[in-house]
């Protein structure tokens, strides 16, 4: 499958998640994904508003993290940040699902996370994705989120932070892909720097990316055309 530059382009969630990030950075990197016709910014949900101010006319949604990057924030606090992000403009959310519940084998309460979150970003047309951080799941856990969100119906369900020890693989993202098909989307993230690994994703089934590596991806891409 060849992309034209504008359709590879809108693959990117450009992030800035940096917990050092400035306002003054936030601005630069929100002009660079307008400049590239990036997909997203993904950004840290306390610059939501000025995220969209800056943003302003330009073809770039604002994607803001909710429970990030741990996701062991209670389902209520997780809800009063997304309720926060949509009332500041955020048009997606990735949130970071509760990891210790799912490890303790406590579904019913993933479920009732997921839900919740989904819900909000529903109401509002929003998209939601939700991160599973991979690098500390099984398998078999993976599959049962997978499961989870055949019923709750996110629009999207991402690999990683990026802050784990490790990051996305392609063998994630085919056993995402392969849980719930056509369903559900598959978000690729963390450690993605390069236009060999991003491409394998995306024949993995990814069909969105997230990283700060977006515009040398983007400029390589050039390249091939």
């Amino acid at each position: 499958m060849i992309l034209t530059q504008k359709d590879f382009n809108k693959l990117f969630d450009h992030t800035l998640l940096k917990p050092f990030a400035t306002l003054e950075m936030f601005k630069k990197e929100c002009m660079i994904a307008a400049q590239y016709g990036f997909c997203t910014i993904a950004i840290n949900s306390g610059v939501t508003k000025e995220c969209v101010e800056i943003l302003k006319g330009y073809d770039v949604k604002v994607d803001s993290a909710v429970g990030f990057p741990l996701g062991c924030m209670t389902i209520a606090a997780k809800a009063a940040e997304t309720k926060l992000c949509l009332a500041d403009g955020a048009d997606e959310i990735d949130y970071v699902l509760n990891i210790g519940k799912l490890k303790e084998g406590n579904l019913a309460y993933i479920k009732e996370e997921m839900k919740t979150i989904v819900g909000l970003c529903r109401d509002k047309g929003v998209t939601s994705k939700v991160i599973f951080e991979n690098c500390y799941l099984t398998d078999d856990e993976k599959r049962a989120v997978c499961d989870i969100a055949l019923d709750v119906l996110p629009d999207f369900i991402k690999t990683s932070t990026g802050f784990g020890p490790t990051s996305a693989t392609v063998e994630d993202v085919k056993l995402m892909k392969a849980c719930v098909g056509d369903k559900i989307k598959v978000k690729a993230a963390g450690g993605i720097r390069d236009l060999e690994t991003c491409l394998a994703m995306v024949n993995a089934g990814a069909e969105r990316i997230g990283c700060s590596a977006s515009v040398a991806i983007a400029e390589a891409y050039a390249k091939t055309l």
